[in-house]
């Protein structure tokens, strides 16, 4: 496995803010995370998460940092298996199924790179390039993971899908044109 690169250093206290953050942001959806439901969840007053993170958006870049490391951990885990594009896809679909919330956090909307590890983002995507060998072959990997999570935490399949199935073929797809298979 490549070597992550360092995350943002974060201050014991800080840290905890994150931890209930993202316990926070899982249960009641991003609506639900502000300063203040913060501050309640943590018994203290709301100023005094300031003196930890400038604003809410600092408090999501971190939640997004940390969602990118563990995901990313996760997905060169699974490329060392036999089969690496089903088991990079099977990574993919729990993670963002085990924290719809973080996983909608991190990619809706315009991402704030200038917030993360310097390197993050690439590192964290690298294992679609390592099992695709072709980077826009591993940006239509990611995609199609990308989209089919989003389709299936937003109950858009059909009714009666069989969503591991479908999972499947789309793996079965790209690794008939997986080089070196």
């Amino acid at each position: 496995m490549s070597d992550r690169p360092e995350l943002g250093v974060l201050s014991s206290r800080a840290a905890q803010i994150v931890s209930v953050a993202r316990e926070l942001l899982e249960e009641e959806g991003r609506d639900a995370l502000t300063m203040r439901a913060l501050a309640a969840r943590l018994d203290i007053r709301a100023p005094s998460l300031y003196k930890h993170f400038p604003n809410k958006a600092a408090v999501e870049s971190a939640l997004i940092e940390l969602g990118m490391a563990e995901l990313g951990t996760e997905l060169y885990r699974a490329i060392e298996e036999p089969e690496p594009v089903p088991a990079l896809l099977r990574a993919y679909r729990a993670a963002a199924l085990a924290g719809p919330h973080l996983y909608r956090l991190a990619t809706r909307g315009p991402l704030d790179r200038a917030s993360l590890a310097p390197g993050l983002e690439d590192w964290a995507g690298t294992p679609f390039f390592l099992v695709m060998g072709e980077p826009y072959t591993a940006q239509a990997l990611f995609s199609t993971a990308h989209g089919m999570t989003i389709l299936e935490l937003d109950g858009r399949y059909p009714p009666g899908s069989d969503l591991d199935r479908t999972w499947a073929e789309a793996a079965r797809a790209f690794e008939l044109i997986r080089p070196g298979r």
